[in-house]
């Protein structure tokens, strides 16, 4: 029922991996750091696997507040461009690096329009979706980050945590076929 949420790769993929993440989450930036750029060269820039991000907001507000701005680079077609320089410039859970400051040089760097996208922000127009999306995803058993669900419609696999790149193939496969 998301669906403001935005797909990284094609939308006729054979397999969709779900993923929560907390843009402040150790975990979920060692995820991006890792295994997440090998599953985009091996499965989503060959069509086999697209890619949607939920946001699931454990750290407190500003964890809130850099998913909000996030969907406002999504409201320029720069999301997934934006939610890599979050965790590009990832400084630790809870420790004060996401600002409404370095959410607008990061929305500089991204190369979003800086008034649509202060606007955008204050506005809070997408503090709705965020809570709406922490909220529903608890309702569908997301109690911890990162989390994925590896399915081809049918066939649904849980991933709890940022398992080895190998777990991740293996699910690939077995959900596959």
């Amino acid at each position: 029922n998301l669906q403001n949420s935005v797909p990284l790769g094609d939308a006729d993929a054979p397999l969709t991996m779900l993923e929560w993440g907390d843009y402040q989450c150790t975990h979920c930036y060692r995820f991006h750091q890792t295994t997440l750029d090998i599953l985009k060269g091996e499965y989503v820039n060959t069509g086999a696997l697209r890619i949607i991000f939920y946001d699931f907001p454990l750290n407190g507000q500003d964890s809130v507040l850099a998913a909000q701005a996030s969907h406002c680079a999504a409201d320029q077609q720069l999301y997934w461009e934006y939610h890599d320089i979050l965790y590009e410039n990832w400084a630790g859970e809870k420790t004060g690096w996401i600002t409404p400051l370095s959410l607008y040089g990061f929305a500089l760097d991204a190369g979003l329009d800086i008034s649509k996208y202060n606007d955008c922000v204050a506005s809070g127009q997408h503090l709705e979706y965020v809570q709406k999306s922490y909220t529903e995803s608890q309702n569908i058993g997301i109690d911890a980050t990162p989390s994925f669900i590896i399915t081809n419609g049918t066939h649904h696999v849980k991933i709890v945590g940022n398992q080895p790149y190998e777990a991740f193939v293996s699910t690939i496969q077995d959900v596959f076929g």
